[in-house]
């Protein structure tokens, strides 16, 4: 059995990795390990491990299902930040055949302006390939709308609102749950009501990840759309009265700050 291991952070669920791998098993019994070197958010004063790390976990199952899927034998694991510390880490616990890395374009590739293939290529003394992956190329084919919500992630009018959208063209959904200082006070544990929303989207045959997310909504986003590139993005929210995202014109400073399409969906108290 041929062993590849994958090498990906953000572009990790990218398709051209996906059939790059493909490519590798076809008439071949292959087991594929990838490692997901977790990234550091750009946003936020505070960094919280944890949540960078829950956002490598979530891009690591996504392509660990997708390779599942094509009836490729699959697992993963979250490794050290530095790619290339990463990658000698795994080969010094088992052997490897050859070495796939999926990075961006090498505008916006960090890996790329560090000259990691090439150090790979000399110190592994493996085959490396190298996949460029292009997320703004790929938004054709699934839609990924992040999801920000905290005591109304559960609450009827957004679950209805994800389902509509949807049946509307296939999605991938990610809802982020900002662990404190939401909408208002609550004893419910976010981790809770959010397994609750992903159960629900679950059930319906919806795709769907999730993690708590950083306290502040504005910086939770900010991170969100480096960690998950969305295309568009749902906020719930009670009303205004209640709301301290919408006193602080959250909604608003969103649209401003990505450009992309905003959809705030509103949940009255007894809907969450």
């Amino acid at each position: 059995m041929k062993r590849i291991l994958v090498v990906a952070n953000e572009t990790v669920a990218g398709k051209p990795l996906i059939d790059a791998v493909k490519r590798r098993a076809a008439g071949d019994e292959v087991k594929v390990h990838v490692i997901s070197p977790q990234n550091q958010p750009k946003h936020g004063y505070v960094v919280y491990d944890e949540h960078t790390r829950d956002a490598a976990q979530n891009r690591l199952e996504i392509t660990i299902a997708l390779l599942r899927e094509a009836g490729i034998e699959a697992d993963g694991e979250v490794m050290d930040p530095d790619p290339y510390a990463a990658v000698m880490d795994a080969l010094g616990e088992e052997d490897y055949d050859e070495i796939i890395l999926s990075t961006h374009p090498e505008t916006r590739s960090g890996w790329l302006r560090q000259g990691l293939v090439d150090r790979l290529q000399r110190a592994t003394r493996r085959p490396v390939e190298h996949v460029v992956v292009d997320l703004d190329a790929e938004r054709d084919d699934v839609k990924r709308t992040l999801v920000v919500a905290n005591e109304t992630v559960d609450s009827r009018p957004l679950i209805d609102a994800l389902k509509r959208k949807a049946a509307e063209e296939p999605r991938r959904f990610i809802v982020i749950a900002p662990q404190s200082g939401g909408n208002g006070d609550s004893e419910d544990d976010p981790h809770e009501r959010l397994a609750r929303t992903l159960k629900e989207l679950d059930d319906a045959g919806l795709q769907a990840i999730g993690q708590v997310a950083d306290p502040d909504p504005f910086t939770a986003i900010q991170n969100a759309l480096q960690f998950y590139a969305p295309d568009d993005i749902v906020i719930s929210t009670y009303p205004e009265t209640r709301s301290g995202w919408l006193r602080a014109d959250l909604v608003g400073r969103v649209q401003a700050s990505t450009g992309k399409p905003v959809e705030h969906v509103m949940a009255e108290e007894e809907s969450a």
